[in-house]
């Protein structure tokens, strides 16, 4: 392993490796996507060269890299409630890609994917397994190709490349369109991470059902063209398309188990701590809330310097659910009192080298937190006194059972926690 690098380092260390590879470096786009009206939040490296694949527009460049802000917070890619159950999900997260366009292609894209993971950043060659394209139909070609130039990277084990079927390793943009094999690199984090050693007959695999494998990159070759659900054509011009999970990969390098415990993060949840005064261990005990308002902190603070503020339609009210969801779990930690405010200078002073306009955004971030935050509070303590009414009215006819349709009106109108 290299020297222990910071998650800033690994970024702009990733984005130079490209730029030597002659690729250009393309800043990440909003997480509002231009023009695309089928998207409610970018939520991939390459939702802003959509175009470029589907042959509707160009770019001066055939080469490209960069690290995506992405938000995954509603409709088929909604990781929102799984956000502080575990150790990777998360509602913001950035993907960090290099893209190529008519230009390299399968032998490239591989060898420097291996090159960057094993030389420069110096992992473990024996833990890493690669996953490579074979139809369970038969209809489509197995990708010997991806998995012959595996078998030729230095170091690698031969029996680290596996193969699977379309669930796994065949991409989509959609049920038509540009589409083609993929090839999944995973990291084997060792038998101490299995989660389901209590369940008989379990075995640790790729791709399988516990947290000892973990995916981290994702290379799509892209050299099809569906015309409907059984033809494919092959497309005139061949592309690559990477996405690598940005705080997974900090994980690994860094050397932690989970990350919430990369320095991505750390500093908000250790002003959540700070702000609750809690101990280590309480901080353990507390750990889902600790995560969830560390999370939405800084979704909350990339969504409003993207120009998204708490309102109550579309993006607008995904802001608000996701500072509300915040300052809820506060609650639960004894953080009664608009908090989000100091987390969010935590997250804006971690990422404004890297985003520098979270800096020039940094009152309208506060005011906006602060202000939805009180809003929310006015909110509850409206519920709690419709909540005593009615618990009142309860005790004086005998009732001993609240009425569902309310106690759903009082947590979907007021956000009461029940």
């Amino acid at each position: 392993m290299v020297k222990k690098m910071t998650g800033s380092e690994i970024r702009q260390s990733f984005i130079d490796f490209f730029i030597e590879k002659g690729h250009t470096f393309v800043p990440s786009s909003s997480l509002v996507p231009g023009g695309d009206q089928t998207l409610l939040f970018t939520n991939a490296g390459m939702v802003q060269f959509k175009d470029v694949f589907l042959g509707t527009d160009k770019r001066p460049y055939n080469r490209a890299t960069n690290s995506q802000k992405c938000m995954r917070v509603a409709g088929k890619h909604n990781d929102l409630d799984d956000v502080g159950r575990d150790d990777t999900h998360h509602t913001f997260f950035e993907m960090l890609g290099n893209w190529s366009f008519g230009d390299y292609y399968k032998g490239e894209a591989i060898s420097w994917a291996w090159e960057l993971l094993t030389d420069r950043w110096g992992l473990d060659k024996s833990v890493l397994w690669t996953t490579c394209f074979k139809d369970e139909k038969g209809e489509i070609p197995t990708d010997e190709e991806a998995a012959e130039i595996w078998r030729k990277q230095p170091g690698i084990n031969p029996d680290h490349i596996v193969y699977f079927g379309r669930k796994e390793n065949f991409w989509e943009m959609a049920e038509t369109g540009p589409c083609g094999p993929c090839s999944e690199i995973h990291i084997d984090l060792g038998p101490e991470y299995c989660d389901k050693k209590n369940i008989p007959g379990h075995v640790c695999s790729v791709n399988g059902d516990c947290k000892r494998f973990m995916e981290i990159w994702n290379l799509v070759f892209i050299q099809y063209n569906r015309i409907n659900a059984k033809q494919l054509d092959s497309l005139p011009s061949r592309h690559v398309d990477t996405g690598m999970g940005f705080e997974r990969v900090v994980s690994v390098i860094q050397g932690v188990d989970s990350n919430y415990k990369t320095d991505l993060i750390s500093p908000m949840m250790d002003e959540v701590q700070r702000l609750t005064g809690h101990s280590d261990n309480q901080r353990v005990e507390n750990i889902t809330p600790y995560r969830v308002v560390s999370d939405h902190a800084r979704a909350a603070t990339f969504l409003i310097s993207d120009g998204v503020v708490p309102g109550n339609t579309g993006r607008n009210y995904i802001c608000r659910m996701v500072i509300r969801r915040a300052s809820r779990f506060g609650s639960k930690i004894g953080l009664n009192e608009p908090f989000l405010a100091k987390i969010a200078e935590k997250v804006i002073d971690n990422y404004e080298s890297a985003y520098p306009y979270l800096q020039k955004n940094r009152q309208i971030i506060l005011t906006n937190l602060t202000r939805e935050e009180e809003r929310f509070q006015r909110t509850v303590e409206s519920g709690l006194s419709v909540l005593e009414e009615h618990l009142s009215e309860m005790r004086s006819s005998g009732k001993t059972h609240l009425d569902g349709s309310l106690a759903f009106d009082l947590y979907a109108t007021h956000g009461v926690p029940l």
